[in-house]
């Protein structure tokens, strides 16, 4: 393999775990902080690309479709969780995890009906749609992009979360919600704020991957898994582990896909080259999760509680 080849692969890595950033930074502010499994996580994320793909189509606007997507995310959940998830706050994680379920089948077969079955495909933004040269190679400008975005909300989150007033309320009620609402919060907006926040990170994630991928029904699941796993390899509440977990696994899956059945076609016979290389390719994230359960449960990134 090239060194040019080698480095591609490795920025699409970081830009794929940058996206898997976005949805697992939402869905562990949820899951970490509120202590709420939300098995929906994925199909906000297709919503998102979907009222992206429509805004774009219409209006040709791909800023208007990033607005639409992560902002129409943000007031979706906020409704979602006043009518419905509120009263699964407290409830057993047993019933959080039937309840998300069913939004998630639900929501499948909504979009289905709605926009049917064939895929939504959104074109790459003209400004974006040139190759940029980075360290003497050509890359993608609108993966490039994708990178930038991440980590600029990557920095605006930890401003958010460490450096604010609405952060200070955020890890309080994250160590002792009955405490902050006798000091007078309404935590019950708190807690809504919190998962329309990670709702708009899935929307923009949505609304993001458009370009690079075909917009369909069913297409949160997959994405879920991985940012599980993200959360479980950085550890469960920890933003900064959300981020450098999924850097290590977009990294991994990337380079487990494009370079790992190549590289045993040194060492192995041709035949079993090319029947190992895609398996193993697959359930490279997977043993990554496992090694850092086996080795550090708590993640490698845990909350650090003063």
């Amino acid at each position: 393999m090239s060194p040019e080849l080698l480095l591609t692969q490795l920025l699409n890595g970081v830009q794929f775990g940058l996206l898997l950033f976005l949805m697992a930074a939402g869905l562990t502010l949820v899951f970490g902080i509120m202590s709420f499994i939300n098995l929906a996580h994925g199909s906000l994320y297709m919503v998102g690309a979907y009222l992206a793909a429509i805004t774009y189509g219409r209006t040709e606007s791909f800023v208007l479709a990033l607005v639409v997507g992560t902002g129409g995310l943000f007031i979706l959940a906020l409704i979602l969780d006043r009518l419905a998830f509120s009263a699964l706050h407290r409830r057993d994680h047993l019933d959080q995890v039937l309840a998300t379920f069913g939004v998630v089948l639900f929501a499948n077969e909504a979009v289905r009906m709605i926009f049917g079955s064939a895929p939504l495909y959104m074109d790459t933004p003209a400004a974006l749609s040139q190759p940029v040269q980075f360290l003497g190679f050509s890359y993608p400008a609108y993966r490039g992009a994708i990178i930038v975005a991440g980590l600029a909300v990557a920095l605006g989150l930890h401003i958010l979360i460490d450096r604010t007033r609405v952060g200070m309320l955020i890890r309080a009620g994250a160590s002792n919600r009955d405490m902050v609402s006798a000091l007078g919060v309404n935590i019950g907006w708190l807690t809504s704020f919190i998962f329309a926040l990670g709702a708009a990170l899935a929307g923009l994630a949505g609304a993001m991957v458009g370009p690079i991928l075909s917009i369909q029904p069913g297409m949160g699941e997959p994405v879920l898994i991985l940012t599980l796993v993200v959360i479980v390899v950085g550890g469960i509440g920890s933003i900064r582990g959300a981020l450098f977990g999924a850097l290590i696994v977009g990294i991994v899956d990337t380079l487990g896909r494009g370079v790992l059945p190549g590289a045993l076609y040194l060492v192995l016979e041709p035949p079993l080259a090319a029947a190992a290389g895609p398996a193993l390719a697959s359930v490279a994230a997977y043993v990554l999760m496992a090694s850092v359960l086996a080795f550090k449960p708590e993640g490698l990134f845990p909350v650090k509680h003063s």
